[in-house]
């Protein structure tokens, strides 16, 4: 929800879950597999065609891991995944569940989509920026 809350204003924000969902939120998510699932990849391509989605940004460290190797095939559709490629992932400090204090930078090719602090390095993904701005970690939830 904290992601939801800080992207409201500039996207068109659809929430996805391989979770179990109450009944009465059932309505707000569309049903997806797990990230280590072989299909995922797949099904969240075929998911973004059919409603016509621009950018996929996955929250979990195993959907970054899976779908970090189809980049590509997202890009050839004109679908941007915010996630690291999979050489970057391996090289990348990873923070699962950062605190609520922590600032959180949504990045496409190092341009901020949700504030000014664009980073040098072309990174994709969610990331805290630290205070000398000259490192990052991608931030999982």
């Amino acid at each position: 929800q904290r992601i939801s809350k800080m992207l409201q204003d500039k996207f068109e924000i659809l929430f996805s879950t391989s979770e179990e969902v109450p009944s009465f939120l059932a309505s707000n998510y569309l049903k997806i597999p797990t990230g280590v699932n072989p299909t995922y990849a797949h099904e969240i391509l075929k998911l973004s065609l059919d409603r016509q989605v621009d950018l996929v940004l996955p929250l979990g460290l195993s959907e970054i891991q899976t779908i970090s190797e189809a980049k590509i095939l997202f890009e050839e559709y004109g679908i941007q995944l915010l996630c690291p490629d999979r050489e970057t992932l391996e090289e990348v400090f990873v923070l699962e569940n950062p605190n609520s204090s922590v600032e959180l930078s949504l990045f496409l090719h190092g341009k901020s989509l949700n504030n000014s602090n664009d980073f040098d390095g072309g990174i994709s993904g969610l990331y805290a920026v630290s205070d000398e701005g000259d490192d990052v970690a991608l931030c999982t939830i």
